[in-house]
């Protein structure tokens, strides 16, 4: 169970009705509830999010220059 610090009550304490989400610069984080008075509570946890990466293009094959304009 994922521990913050209510700033509320200005201690720290377990996080209620804990989910995990990721925000939109990748990383994770676990929001949820103060057990004692209700407020919400949010943690940023460490590291990125695994992300799918993208293949290489092949060395073999040469690129394609852009388009003369015209």
């Amino acid at each position: 169970m994922a521990e913050g610090y209510c700033v509320k009550c200005k201690a720290k304490k377990p996080i209620a009705d804990a989910v995990e989400e990721t925000m939109k610069n990748g990383r994770k984080a676990v929001k949820g509830k103060c057990p004692t008075c209700g407020a919400v509570m949010f943690k940023i946890l460490g590291g990125k999010a695994a992300t799918v990466a993208t293949p290489l293009p092949d060395a073999a094959t040469p690129a394609t220059p852009p388009a003369a304009a015209v």
